[in-house]
């Protein structure tokens, strides 16, 4: 029962971390020539232009669409309580691990992401711009070029944390299977030796009982 409740909740973390990954996977192409490589002709204006509208889009989609992102991000949360809830040994090292990286994600989601796509969204670029709720004080703002760098960068830096999320979930996997498949042999070699200690005992009983008779 205990495995399956294991299973279930690694699922539950599993599930949402790959879907982030999905939606940073389709933001790569906006992102590509804005932080990563320069385009032909060395002109970048048209790709800032192009992710600034992407990210405009993103931030004015309707609030389900905000409703569900949460939800996605709350049912991984619930994954990695469930699993760290009574914890084994493992469960702290590779789940403790995974519960860090997920709430640095978290934490870039809401510091980096959430306040770019609001700044691009209502063109809150720095300096000389007027300040504005939320974003402190003007000296804090960014340039639009700069802004969307960090925008760039910040899904990078989420992507990276995601997968590592994985590979420790991987990596958990991994150390059971082989603890299970240790386990196993040991209680294999136990039947074993204990057939085996049988059969030299009947050997034993049956040499004395062939020395008697003679």
């Amino acid at each position: 029962m205990g495995t399956r409740a294991g299973s279930f909740a690694t699922f539950l973390i599993i599930g949402p971390t790959c879907f982030f990954l999905g939606i940073l996977f389709i933001m790569l192409p906006y992102d590509y020539y804005v932080l990563w490589s320069t385009p032909p002709g060395s002109d970048r204006t048209p790709y800032f232009t192009l992710q600034e509208n992407h990210l405009k889009i993103l931030h004015r989609s309707p609030p389900l669409i905000a409703r569900i992102l949460h939800l996605v991000i709350g049912t991984g949360l619930l994954g990695f309580i469930t699993k760290l809830y009574r914890p084994s040994e493992a469960n702290m090292l590779f789940d403790g691990a995974s519960l860090v990286l997920y709430m640095c994600g978290v934490v870039v989601y809401i510091v980096n992401i959430v306040k770019g796509m609001r700044a691009a969204t209502n063109s809150w670029y720095g300096p000389g711009e007027p300040a504005v709720d939320g974003m402190g004080v003007e000296d804090e703002l960014l340039t639009r070029e700069d802004s969307l760098r960090v925008m760039a960068a910040s899904n990078t830096i989420l992507a990276l944390v995601l997968v590592g999320v994985l590979v420790l979930q991987a990596g958990q996997w991994y150390a059971q299977r082989q603890e299970e498949q240790e386990i196993a042999d040991m209680k294999k070699k136990r039947v074993e030796d204990k057939e085996h200690n049988k059969e030299s005992v009947g050997r034993k009983s049956s040499g004395h009982s062939k020395k008697k008779a003679q």
